[in-house]
Formats: structure tokens, sequence, C-alpha cells
């Protein structure tokens, strides 16, 4: 009996999957890769209040990034964004990984009470959920100062929690990490019932405890959704503006208590140095690229193996 050799042939890719991304690319290269291509160009010009009037734009080449780049106001902005960054992802995933496995152990009812709570939070828009926390803190009227002075009996009416930096930051973090958790609770939770009942059990029975079982099970589990969820938090933390925005306007001192976001709104709306501000713009850009490289890296990484 003869074995025939038979040849596999490269199957052959019609037309219609690149016909079906057509739309899809059309609409991203207008709503996204426009604007980017604009603001790239104006990175490079003396682009100000008097070329939106149609004045021409002189080309300066790498000016506005010379500019930027020794400017020590940027430099401050951006470390103190960074830090914010990164405190607001520790507490943000740290917190969403103990609610998630709270809802783990909860029966139901309140299983479905949480989730509710968790869903209310996540649909308020940042800037009302600003403005809500914004009451809690005020000076005069605000919840917060009252229960301090009930528990503590220090009178702590009057307060002012914005006037300083570090007391802004704290309550700007809390409304990063309250409007953030419920997106990481509800992730991390979807994961933990992806993890082997048998698998836990046996770890139990062999005298695990409830953090060892979580470290040498639970994590290499769920790793690459904390990888994602990480990846996602850092370039989300980085660009928040709305939230300081917000509580500047409250009571915030805007020169010490801009983030990135808010330093770019400022160089260019409001001194109308649209090519400055478009450097630090495409800065920003070249920063979140370099965050979501180190996923992607990993993540082939993890396809090869």
């Amino acid at each position: 009996m003869s074995l025939v050799a038979k040849t596999k042939t490269p199957r052959r890719v019609g037309f219609a999957p690149f016909a079906l991304l057509v739309p899809g690319t059309a609409v991203l290269a207008v709503v996204v890769g426009w604007p980017l291509i604009q603001l790239l160009i104006q990175s490079f010009q003396e682009y100000g209040r008097a070329q939106v009037f149609g004045a021409p734009a002189p080309f300066i080449g790498l000016g506005n990034y010379v500019e930027v780049l020794t400017d020590q106001k940027f430099w401050n902005v951006l470390g103190r964004s960074v830090l914010f960054c990164l405190v607001c992802v520790v507490v943000t995933i740290v917190l969403g990984t103990l609610v998630a496995l709270l809802m783990q152990r909860l029966n139901k009812f309140f299983r479905t009470l949480v989730s509710i709570g968790l869903l209310l939070a996540w649909a308020m828009p940042p800037l009302s959920a600003t403005f809500v926390w914004g009451w809690v803190f005020d000076t005069q009227y605000g919840i917060a100062n009252y229960l301090i002075t009930q528990v503590s009996g220090v009178d702590f009416m009057g307060h002012s929690w914005l006037i300083s930096a570090l007391g802004f930051f704290f309550v700007a973090g809390i409304v990063v990490v309250w409007g953030a958790v419920p997106f990481v609770a509800f992730t991390v939770y979807a994961g933990l019932t992806q993890v082997p009942d048998e698998v836990i059990e046996a770890a139990q029975l062999d005298g695990a405890g409830a953090v060892a079982r979580f470290r040498l099970i639970v994590l290499p589990y769920l790793r690459s959704i904390f990888l994602v969820l990480i990846v996602l938090s850092v370039i989300w933390d980085l660009r928040v503006f709305a939230q300081i925005k917000a509580l500047q306007t409250i009571g915030g001192s805007v020169a010490d208590t801009s983030t990135i976001g808010v330093y770019i709104y400022e160089t260019s709306l409001a001194n109308g140095e649209y090519g400055t501000g478009g450097a630090i713009a495409v800065i920003l850009v070249l920063i979140l690229m370099a965050v979501s490289f180190v996923y992607i890296r990993q993540s082939l990484k993890e396809d090869e193996a």
C-alpha cells in the first residue's frame, strides 16, 4: 500500500474580508487619524490665536518640542501626573480585587445589591461624580468635616480640603478611584468564576491559607486579566481631565494641582498656544503608546507560548 503525500496549498483569501474592514477603517481614519495628523502638523508650527483666524502658520520644526522639554513646569506637571496615576492605579486594582473576592463569597441577594451599587457608581458621569464629592468635602457644609468632628471630637468644621495640593489630590484620588473600581471589580469577578474549584479545594486541603491560595493559584490564572486592567488604568488615569478641572473650579489651585490633561488644555485653549499644546499632546500620545506596547508585547509572548 503506497502512501501519497498531500501537500497543503495555501488558502486563498478573497476580497470580502477586506471589504468588510473598509467602513470601520474609514470611520477610524476620519474620527481619529485625521485629527491626529492635524495635531502632529500643528506641533511643528507656530500656531496661535492669529492662525485660528486664517493667519499663516510658520514652520518652526522641533521648536515647540524644545520649548516644552526644557520647561521645568512641564516636568513638574508630568511628574505630578505620573505619581497621581500610579497611586490611583494601585488603589483601584487592590480595592477592585477585594470587592471581587467579596462578591465571590456573598450569596446571590447581597451580590446583586453590591453589583447594583457598583453599576450606579460606574454609570455616573465623571463630572457629576466630582461635584457630588466636592459637596461631601465642602468647607462649611461638607459631610466629611461633620463626621470627623463628631467622631474625633475635634472641631473640623471649616477645614478646606482643596486649598493644599495634598488635600486636593486626596479628594481627586477618591473621585477617580470611586469611578474606576466597578470596572476592575466586575472584570476580576468574571475571571474568578473561571478558576477551577477543585484546584482551590485541593490547595485548601493541603493547608494553604487564603493569601497563599490567591498568590499561588488565583493570581497565575488571572495574570493576563490583571495586565489588561493595569494598562487600561494607567492610560485612563494618566490622561484624567474632567475630575481635576472640576475640582479646580470648586477651590483648587491651578498652579499646584494641574495634571498633564489640564496642562494641555490651559496651554492650548486658555493661553492660545496651540502649537505648544500640540507638542505636549504628542508627547503624551507617545507615552501612552509606550505603555500600550508593553501590553502588546506581553500578549504576543503568551500567544507564542
